[in-house]
């Protein structure tokens, strides 16, 4: 008899959705949207359908295995354990603990993952990652202007008379967000999109603009120009409640709006008019994370900030800056499960540079990696670089549910649950601020064990059992007692299995922020604590003509690796019914360049490695554009990543996977 359940998505996405499942003999037959849950209102994407596939899986891994002689062999988990605390004990009281590497990603969204702190911390403090693949950039950026980074809640964009997505395709990264942009097209409230790529969120809108890639901050610095030329800028906020303005006036005096409309190449009448719809409050702003992925991508987000700043858009309804809400997660206070104090030893690496300093670290040297929540050797860039680190590495011990490119360099791979084969809480920071309840609907297959069981044994055999001596039951309780003060239990969350955090919904309304001038920076004095300049520049690219013209010479077309619409990242690669493809989106001028058509095979490639597939012409994709859909794995041609630089961006916290300049022929 089937039975239907209330649980919710594991996903480290936007929209954080909740599920209805269906259970047939104690397996998961279907899942569906729940129609009560208040955001997400019963509609799921693909990804979160195809979790039946993924945890039915014939190739999911059942077993602990270890690398003999380059063969996997099933072991126990006695021995995989023992072997494993074994090793971190020898590493630990030989070279010191930071000879181990934490390398994790966030590919569950769920709480109880992410207790791997509390045990590197109580292991005696390890070398982490430090950084984001991700958004990391923008996160920077926005701490440098606001002090925090907080959106609007959503359906706030109701009360705008402009919105402007900006590098976001909502369609196909964002679905709920993309039902509240219809309501608002309903309703009357004019859209724009700018996007290099004419994608299915820009047909929606009532004017797409078409950008250069990577030229979004001098865009934003354009309008910025424009609005002060015709005096529309919202001077009395600029008065009253920022600091460093001279600095942005100045700096824009350096350049004219023909040189601005020919490096971004948006016509010179099209900022004029993004400069007078600014000044039309109010105008929310929605940003995407592919724009901050370049060597100049922190300076670009602060040019947005600012731009919403100029016209006074921060702090009203149907305005904001919004990238995305950390106030989120903070409300459950993580850290203080941490056990940070435990920590003996400490050493960073940047995420994007984890390939290079295990090669180059000394003091100590890097002996072991353990790899959770993440498949770096498809998704951190310079990817050839990853494989030759990963391989080099003494012991590499990857948690996974499937045999990933990075579980294929691993010495040991221990099978973990996944979502529905245990009990967790589920919650994102980007969209909206909605906790939702999974319970433990079955068990896991085969010997597979939830993360925070490999933790807890490894935890006992290297002598700190008791710090993991807890059900899940009472770390979820121990992770909401924070909010027990405003009637949010674990018994509540039960019950509803939904509840809202408490957050601010219209932030900096008070026109109070966080910096340490108490007001918006311009040119931040948070970066100049930290040995950075904090003014804003005209920045650039990396790999752009304007900044190095002889590598564009060679490799003159930008290459983008977007978010895949079939994929979260790498984990669905390996499910599709028909094996995936690489596929190259490429702009028309291109195709005419090198006589490709709809179907050709082609090469792509730079100095650090080369992708073949199948040729795709997007004839409204921007001049000189290319993308390839990052996430797939080598086996089926990827990854994209063997394309991609490893530099940080400006502000050292962020990616630059899209800052890549590459060449095409056909095959």
């Amino acid at each position: 008899m089937q039975k239907i359940v209330k649980s919710a998505c594991p996903l480290n996405c936007w929209d954080s959705c909740g599920f209805q499942v269906t259970m047939e003999n104690n397996k998961v037959v279907q899942i569906d949207g729940d129609p009560a849950h208040p955001i997400t209102k019963g509609k799921i994407c693909g990804r979160g359908r195809s979790l039946v596939k993924r945890i039915e899986a014939e190739d999911r891994l059942l077993t602990p295995l270890k690398k003999i002689n380059g063969e996997f062999i099933r072991i126990s988990w006695d021995q995989a354990l023992d072997e494993i605390a074994r090793k971190m004990d020898e590493i630990r009281k030989e070279y010191g603990s930071t000879a181990v590497l934490h390398s994790h990603d966030y590919a569950n969204s769920g709480v109880l993952t992410n207790l791997d702190q509390r045990f590197f911390n109580a292991y005696g403090g390890v070398t982490e990652l430090v950084g984001s693949l991700c958004w990391g950039a923008g996160i920077e950026a926005q701490l440098w202007d606001f002090g925090d980074v907080l959106s609007h809640a959503p359906g706030d964009l109701l009360n705008s008379r402009h919105i402007v997505v900006w590098g976001r395709n909502a369609a196909r990264t964002n679905l709920h967000f993309y039902q509240d942009l219809l309501d608002a097209k309903k309703k009357g409230i004019k859209i724009y999109v700018i996007d290099p790529i004419f994608n299915a969120t820009a047909k929606l809108a009532d004017e797409h603009i078409s950008i250069k890639p990577g030229m979004d901050g001098l865009l934003a610095a354009g309008i910025i120009k424009e609005m002060l030329r015709m005096g529309l800028e919202d001077r009395t906020f600029i008065q009253e409640y920022t600091v460093g303005f001279e600095d942005v006036v100045h700096l824009l005096e350096t350049i004219t709006l023909d040189e601005i409309s020919e490096m971004t190449e948006v016509p010179r009448e099209t900022i004029t008019m993004l400069s007078a719809i600014y000044a039309d409050r109010p105008v929310s702003t929605y940003m995407g994370l592919g724009m901050q992925r370049y060597r100049n991508g922190g300076n670009t987000i602060r040019f947005l900030d600012a731009l919403v700043a100029v016209s006074g858009n921060i702090g009203i309804p149907g305005g904001g800056a919004n990238y995305a809400n950390l106030q989120v997660g903070r409300s459950f206070q993580a850290g203080r499960l941490s056990l940070s104090e435990r920590r003996k030893e400490t050493r960073q690496f940047p995420i994007m540079k984890q390939a290079e300093m295990i090669l180059s670290g000394k003091n100590p040297e890097i002996k072991m990696v353990i790899v959770t929540c993440g498949n770096p050797a498809t998704q951190v860039p310079d990817s050839n670089v990853v494989e030759k680190a990963f391989s080099k590495v003494d012991t590499l011990v990857v948690i996974d549910h499937f045999m990933t490119d990075t579980a294929l360099l691993a010495e040991y791979v221990l099978p973990s649950a996944a979502v529905f084969e245990e009990e967790d809480i589920y919650y994102g920071s980007m969209y909206h601020h909605y906790a939702n309840y999974a319970p433990k609907l079955m068990d896991p297959p085969g010997e597979a064990k939830s993360d925070l069981w490999i933790w807890t044994e490894l935890a006992k055999r290297l002598g700190f059992g008791e710090d993991f001596a807890y059900t899940s039951e009472e770390w979820l309780e121990m992770y909401l007692e924070p909010m027990n003060k405003d009637g949010i239990t674990l018994d509540v969350l039960r019950k509803n299995h939904t509840v809202e955090l408490p957050v601010i919904k219209v932030p900096w309304a008070d026109r109070k922020f966080k910096t340490p001038s108490g007001k918006f920076e311009f040119s931040s004095l948070l970066a100049d604590e930290k040995g950075m300049d904090g003014r804003l520049k005209l920045s650039l690219p990396a790999e752009s003509k304007w900044v190095n013209n002889s590598l564009a010479e060679t490799y003159p077309y930008t290459l983008l690796t977007i978010h895949p619409l079939r994929s979260n990242h790498s984990q669905h690669y390996h499910l599709f019914e028909k094996e995936p493809r690489v596929v190259i989106q490429i702009a028309a001028d291109i195709a005419n360049s090198h006589g490709l058509a709809e179907g050709d095979e082609a090469r792509v490639w730079n100095s650090r490695g080369e992708v073949k597939g199948t040729i795709s012409i997007l004839p409204k994709m921007h001049p000189g554009t290319i993308n390839i859909d990052e996430g797939i794995w080598k086996r089926f041609g990827g990854p994209v990543n063997s394309l991609t630089s490893s530099l940080e961006s400006d502000n050292r916290l962020g990616s630059t996977l899209y800052d890549c300049l590459v060449a095409i022929e056909k095959v």
